[in-house]
């Protein structure tokens, strides 16, 4: 079960490039793994049933107790079946849906459908209820990128985003719920905590919220709203996640928890009204759509309310029946909505109002369809009949024996059984009925004559029959599939019952006060003349007539709102206090900030420190004779940077005290630190430069600074807490400290000679990445700022235009006649010449030919300096950073020299991928260790004696130094891009929408 989960976190990662080489035919690749995964379930179904629970357990994380660890028992392993098998029809079926589309997307869609089966696959079989939530927050980040799929449409993006913020709401409430049980029970193993059934009120209040995500997932009251939105997502996606998969995790958990925890006392009152309102709303509202797949949510939002109703109630008879009811919701709704799938991919319209005699001309859908709904509303010989007839057997037993809350649950089942008969009775006479032509509304009313003035069929005539081309006969494959299969489950529905007994028999037999039933029930298919099957057919039957009453005209709505407009309503609400908030904290001075900034450092620095009774200091004159040449010059710099009045003078100043540094750091034995400043400085130079062409040249020339005297007083203030906080921090040490050690651990632990690159990439490499994040989050925000409309970087597209050298030759290019460039030969000698491709973009007056002939000679030689400092920076000054800046200033050489043209010339890739694939060596570092039962960042060391070579060495942490070295690349090219080239391209435009202005 283990190599499966890693398996399913592997395999999404190859689909997109499979997509991208065959098409659509890739999902039957997809398909193989939770087949596969369906099967070997399907293997441990002896062991299952013979109560001997398949288990695999990792240590993840021992220091927290928290482990990988796999456990198929009877629920786990129906779920696993469903969770599989489902997916694998799903994902055969859209191999024809996604057919003759293009297939943009589509490889990132098959890739997060595979991975989310992956997730589900893992949260129904985890047993450790702290992995159980990283599963649960995983589906509703890949559920928000398949509702999403349609990107380019607002509703779809309105509608994943909804899912994701109460799913994630939900999750996050649940996870403090986790967190108290886990603490109340001292484990977190789910099997554990149910076998201690701890009791009291903080596993009171813990269930309560642990409900709260449960009910989120799974669309219950008062979170049903974001289902019926989530339509927005192609058809597969509600097929699986909407019908078998994701709305159904909710449903596992409170299943899971039932037979233990439903006594506790907040567990019925919550689940069951809920339960029964979200069942009656739901139906309801079925009843009113015209888009066959709002139906068939709706509908799902109703079943899922009564399968929170059964399964949460938590007797040992509904438990049963309960299972059945999961087993055949996943089978009967994923039909229905491929059906539904089938008829839009082939008509372009779900309306029921446009379909007339489909039926007809599609028999076999129509009555796969037709055993699809009869499972739904609970009709013989389907799985639907067996469940059915299971829950109202169970429910009025226990409403006879006097349980209120078994009354309300056996009262709002056979309503809400009524509802689910009339909306799919609905279903099948819109999708499949021959139809007359209804009463025109007035808005309608002159809608019947075309545009040829042809008058259509009158009111009260027959449709004429909506055109029907025939789908491939794999199209119909997974919903006939699913269909016949509800026939199949109810026929062996006496198998069923001996796979599900193990899980009803942990619940108790009955509530507490109401008398145990005689013997339990078994499911079967025939039960004889029981009450149940009367209830049952009286449920159909008053169905057909509320159809028949509401076919005509939708029911009026029971409230004037929605959950859906409180949903908007307190979107708008926090949106409104942001702008009220953000106006009062944030006025849009940077003095201000900075001056708060101070301000606050100061008086809790200052405080500090006169309330200190025990200052030691430690310090001296001067290390070294260089301090007393610097510091003077540092001083004088900053003193001359405050009278500045132009602000390149100001920056350039500021970066005399950064270069006074790097000679500190140099004669004080850290070359390391020595070379990593004097880049950053140089980089940070470059960055104020391509700044400062945007602002004006002067300070104060828009807006003159104020009060002087008040940030002179602030920053002697600041300078002087900040040498006092120096001064104690020298002479506040009394134990030695941990550096002294750091040498030996860097050579014995890391094997490097580089105490920091080591340290950076081994030691603390945890550190490094949070900081390698943080400057991915800045390097994207900065873009964010700069590309107003979009993000894409549409610099390497630019370039294409530019006409590429075809030989091999060293020698510089010439200026073709059509502004091109070409190898320079005898006969071209006199053409001027071009030694860089973007040189040519260049305006005359802009251009050094100096500096493209260097620019040329070095740029090569720059970046393999560049991999040396990166390779020897574990023995050497050097590393990952300090070659990524090496490298960083060759692309700010070629920018320098030839324009935004030569900067895509030299790095033709997008900088987000830069730094995404230095960000994933990164992370890999971290998590490869734990496949070997290692910690996060374990390194590894290798050597070897090569002939010719000699010996060589090699480190795991150099792969994570790598990383660094694409995200500071990356980062570099970044702020070229959107400071230099986007800003000339900015720059550009204006300059020449100016001139046509002008020109009028």
């Amino acid at each position: 079960m283990l190599v499966l989960l890693g398996a399913f976190a592997v395999a999404p990662l190859l689909l997109p490039w499979l997509v991208g080489r065959i098409g659509a035919r890739a999902f039957f690749f997809a398909a193989l793994l939770p087949v596969v995964a369906f099967v070997q379930a399907a293997f441990e179904t002896p062991a299952v049933l013979s109560g001997d629970t398949p288990f695999e357990t990792y240590d993840w994380i021992p220091a927290l107790g928290i482990q990988l660890s796999m456990r198929m028992d009877t629920l786990g392993w129906l779920m696993a079946l469903i969770v599989t098998g489902v997916g694998a029809l799903v994902m055969m079926y859209c191999r024809w849906y996604f057919r003759g589309k293009s297939v943009e997307g589509v490889g990132q869609f098959s890739a997060v459908l595979l991975a989310f089966a992956g997730a589900m696959y893992g949260l129904v079989l985890t047993d450790d209820i702290v992995v159980l939530v990283m599963f649960w927050e995983i589906t509703s980040v890949l559920s928000y990128l398949l509702i999403g799929y349609y990107h380019r449409r607002g509703a779809s993006r309105r509608a994943a985003l909804q899912a994701l913020l109460v799913t994630t709401l939900g999750g996050l409430v649940m996870l403090i719920g986790v967190v108290l049980i886990v603490v109340e029970a001292g484990t977190s193993s789910l099997s554990t905590i149910l076998a201690q059934a701890p009791t009291g009120a903080v596993v009171d209040a813990a269930l309560v919220l642990i409900l709260v995500g449960a009910l989120s997932k799974s669309a219950i009251f008062p979170f049903h709203f974001w289902l019926p939105g989530a339509m927005a997502a192609p058809t597969p996606v509600s097929a699986y996640l909407h019908a078998a998969a994701m709305v159904k995790a909710g449903i596992y958990l409170i299943a899971r928890l039932a037979p233990v925890f439903a006594i506790a006392p907040p567990w019925r009152p919550i689940v069951v009204s809920l339960g029964v309102f979200t069942m009656l709303l739901g139906g309801w509202q079925a009843l009113r759509e015209t888009d066959l797949k709002r139906v068939l949510a709706f509908g799902t939002v109703s079943q899922l309310g009564l399968l929170t109703v059964v399964l949460g109630y938590g007797t040992q008879d509904a438990a049963l029946a309960g299972l059945a009811l999961l087993l055949g919701h996943a089978l009967f709704k994923s039909s229905l909505f491929l059906v539904v799938g089938i008829i839009d991919r082939q008509l372009s319209t779900r309306d029921i109002r446009e379909l007339s005699g489909v039926g007809r001309q599609a028999p076999v859908m129509a009555t796969f369809a037709t055993i699809a709904v009869a499972s739904m509303i609970g009709i013989i010989p389907t799985i639907g009949f067996v469940a059915k007839e299971g829950a109202l057997t169970a429910l009025l037993d226990e409403a006879t024996g006097g349980a209120p809350w078994g009354i309300v649950a056996f009262g709002g089942v056979v309503l809400g059984s009524v509802l689910t008969s009339a909306y799919g009775i609905r279903f099948l006479w819109g999708a499949f009925w021959t139809k007359r032509v209804p009463t025109p509304t007035p808005r309608a009313a002159g809608a019947s004559r075309g545009a040829s003035g042809r008058v259509g069929p009158a009111v009260g005539e027959t449709m004429p029959p909506t055109e029907w081309p025939d789908p491939p006969i794999g199209f119909l494959s997974a919903p006939v599939v699913l269909s016949g299969l509800t026939v199949v489950a109810g026929f062996a529905a006496p198998l069923l019952d001996i796979a599900f007994a193990p899980y009803a028999e942990t619940a108790p037999a009955s509530t507490p006060g109401v008398a145990p039933p005689e013997h339990m029930y078994h499911l079967a298919l025939w039960h004889g003349l029981e009450p149940a099957l009367w209830i049952s057919l009286a449920t159909i039957a008053v169905g057909a007539v509320v159809f028949a009453l509401t076919r005509r005209g939708a029911p009026r709505r029971v409230i004037p709102f929605t959950a859906a407009d409180i949903y908007n309503g307190a979107l708008r609400g926090i949106a409104r206090l942001s702008v009220v908030t953000t106006s009062l904290t944030q006025r849009g001075s940077l003095p201000v900030y900075v001056g708060t900034i101070f301000v606050v450092f100061v008086a809790a620095e200052g405080t500090v420190l006169v309330a200190g009774n025990d200052w030691r200091t430690a310090y001296d004159a001067y290390q070294t004779p260089a301090q007393l040449l610097v510091a003077p010059v540092m001083i004088i710099a900053g003193i001359i940077a405050t009278r500045a009045r132009k602000r390149y003078t100001g920056v350039v100043l500021v970066s005399v005290t950064g270069l006074g540094m790097v000679v500190l750091f140099a004669t004080s034995g850290a070359p390391d630190l020595a070379l990593t400043q004097i880049l950053v400085e140089t980089v940070t130079l470059v960055a104020f430069a391509l700044v400062l062409r945007r602002i004006p040249s002067r300070l104060g020339e828009h807006n003159a600074s104020v009060a002087p005297i008040a940030r002179a007083i602030l920053a002697i203030a600041v300078g002087l807490t900040m040498a006092v906080v120096a001064l104690v921090a020298t002479g506040a040490r009394v134990a030695t400290p941990i550096s002294a050690e750091w040498a030996d651990l860097a050579y014995t632990l890391g094997h490097g000679k580089n105490v920091v690159n080591v340290a950076l990439v081994d030691l603390r490499g945890w550190d490094t990445m949070g900081e390698l994040s943080v400057l991915i989050v800045a390097a994207t925000g900065v873009a964010s700022l700069v590309f107003v409309t979009h993000r894409a970087d549409t610099l390497s597209s630019l370039t294409a235009p530019l006409p590429r050298v075809a030989s091999r030759t060293r020698r510089p290019l010439v200026e073709a006649e059509d502004g091109g460039v070409l190898p320079q030969t005898a006969d071209l000698s006199h053409r001027p010449r071009a030694w860089l491709v973007g040189g040519q973009r260049v305006k005359p007056e802009n251009r050094s030919i100096m500096l493209e002939v260097i620019v040329r000679i070095l740029f090569h030689t720059i970046i393999i300096v560049s991999l040396y400092v990166l390779f020897a920076g574990h023995n050497l000054p050097g590393g990952g950073f300090a070659g990524g800046l090496i490298a960083g200033m060759a692309l700010v050489m070629r920018y320098v020299a030839g324009g935004r043209y030569e900067l895509g010339a030299a790095a033709p890739t997008d900088a987000g991928r830069l730094l995404g694939v230095g960000m994933t060596l990164a992370v890999s570092c971290a998590i490869v260790p734990l496949l070997f039962n290692a910690p996060p960042l374990k390194s590894a060391y290798f050597e070897a004696h090569l002939a010719w070579i000699g010996d060589i060495e090699f480190v795991t942490p150099t792969i994570f130094d790598i990383g660094v070295y694409l995200v500071v690349i990356g980062l570099v090219l970044d702020v070229l891009r959107s400071l230099g080239a986007e800003v000339d391209r900015q720059a550009l435009e204006l300059r020449e929408a100016r001139a046509g202005v002008g020109s009028r």
